[in-house]
């Protein structure tokens, strides 16, 4: 029973430290590693840097030194440097004192004596067969002592979660991604925060109005911290966003996090069921009209689809308005969450462009994959027409619809403001829109900040979705 637990905990060991050296080489995420590792790394660094000074290498380059030096091939480099030094000032008519001659002639001996050591000392140890220790390499013979194991397990948790994740290629490229929607999002917080800042519009004069006095604006502006320099301001609202603390909006006294918890869900929930009702219709559209290529029904889809990228939502949330609403009164004209038949005309409105974009990106993808050699070959083997659009065309064509509609899905969330205020919704993007023309510094990065990790969210899940139907990628992923 022992001997099976000694041989799980060396195997547990050795995959540690494979995984360590790998991490080691790849610049992106070897500061990562020693940075999360950071106390465990400090002890291999300081056990490596003693063991260091007694391996093979050190006893060898000490030896190879000391021979150089008794040879004279050091002064003989340091007379070369000298006259090379003086030939090239005399050239170019240059007059340098002996002193300075000299320190130049040193530092280029120095640096030339090193290498001339490294490089003699290197060719010894492989004509020995013998290999230079490495900080990875103390890394592997520690760790493969249970009692440091054990010990390094609390300190340095982090940097073996990073390990496991590095072992794993799928939950490696999510966390690659997560890591990349970070900045992203701190990207976007920073850029809409430095232009609000540096918007011509005042929030106090606007609030308080042309009658406010020099002392008002002052108050007003010391008690939300707009007087305060620009990277405390910025701190201030990057802090607010991640915990979930915007404070009070400058007008109205509402508390912001909970009004964008009450708006943002209501924009979701109607560009998620756009999206739903526009990928039913637009990927069996597309693919129709790819198997039936310059037909009635291809010219018919695509001539409709390209009405639908053409057609302004606002004008068309109006003509919805004046027909459905005022003429024939079958729908409601404005948004009511009690009243289902209310968001039947918004989710029309802001779900045709995506229905006539992923309808006509199908189509052209479905036409290129068809087309295929392996699809031929496919049709030589006898398998039926929807065999082959269903096994092989349309999971390979997916690639570039999933994204156009991640694409899409980001676009609609992030401009429904149209549709919301053609339908007096509020959602999310009449409030940014709302709180613009103050400008409410806090509101709108709030509303535009959370709107981007949304978006973000899907472009993972996006991301996630090209290594689940296309295996190139997943081979890259292994591979990398």
């Amino acid at each position: 029973m022992g001997g099976t637990e000694a041989a799980g905990t060396n195997q547990l060991a050795n995959s540690i430290s494979t995984i360590y050296r790998k991490i080691l080489l790849n610049p992106s995420y070897k500061y990562f590693l020693l940075l999360l590792g950071a106390p465990v790394n400090l002890v291999v660094f300081l056990i490596y840097m003693v063991q260091s000074k007694k391996d093979a290498y050190s006893t060898h380059r000490t030896k190879i030194e000391a021979e150089l030096l008794a040879s004279g091939y050091r002064d003989k480099l340091l007379t070369d440097n000298k006259e090379q030094l003086l030939r090239k000032h005399a050239f170019f008519n240059q007059k340098v004192s002996e002193d300075k001659l000299k320190r130049e002639a040193e530092s280029m001996t120095g640096t030339q004596f090193r290498e001339a050591v490294d490089e003699q000392t290197r060719k010894e140890l492989q004509l020995k067969g013998i290999t230079r220790l490495t900080f990875a390499d103390t890394f592997a013979s520690l760790i493969k002592q249970p009692v440091f194991l054990a010990l390094s397990v609390i300190p340095g948790l982090l940097m073996y979660i990073l390990i496991f994740l590095y072992s794993r290629p799928y939950l490696k490229y999510i966390f690659e991604r997560i890591v990349m929607s970070v900045f992203v999002i701190f990207g976007v917080a920073v850029l809409v925060f430095t232009i609000l800042h540096l918007s011509p519009f005042n929030p106090a004069a606007n609030i308080l109005g042309e009658t406010a006095t020099n002392e008002q604006i002052a108050a007003f502006n010391q008690l939300h911290g707009l007087d305060q320099p620009y990277l405390t301001q910025l701190w201030n609202n990057i802090k607010g966003i991640a915990t979930f603390d915007l404070g009070k909006s400058f007008a109205g006294n509402e508390e912001i996090t909970a009004s964008i918890a009450r708006k943002f869900p209501i924009t979701l929930t109607l560009t998620v069921i756009s999206l739903i009702l526009a990928l039913i219709i637009a990927i069996p559209v597309g693919i129709i009209s790819a198997t039936k290529p310059n037909s009635f029904f291809d010219y018919t889809f695509m001539f409709i689809a390209l009405l639908g990228l053409s057609i302004p939502n606002f004008w068309q949330g109006l003509i919805f308005i004046l027909n459905f609403s005022i003429k024939l009164q079958w729908l409601p004209a404005t948004f009511n969450p009690q009243n289902w038949l209310s968001i039947i005309m918004p989710v029309i409105v802001l779900g045709t462009g995506l229905t006539a974009a992923v309808a006509r990106m199908t189509r052209s993808s479905t036409l290129e994959v068809i087309n295929e050699d392996y699809i031929i070959t496919a049709r030589a083997k006898g398998l039926s027409k929807r065999q082959i659009l269903r096994k092989h065309a349309v999971r390979n064509a997916l690639i570039p619809i999933i994204t156009v509609i991640g694409l899409q899905f980001g676009g609609m969330l992030g401009g429904s403001a149209v549709t919301e205020k053609v339908f007096n919704i509020s959602g999310i993007g009449s409030y940014i829109v709302d709180k613009q023309f103050i400008p409410d510094i806090p509101a709108i990065m709030g509303g535009v900040v959370y709107t981007a990790i949304t978006i973000s969210l899907v472009n993972v899940i996006i991301d996630i979705l090209y290594a689940f139907f296309d295996p190139r990628i997943r081979s890259k992923m292994k591979q990398y």
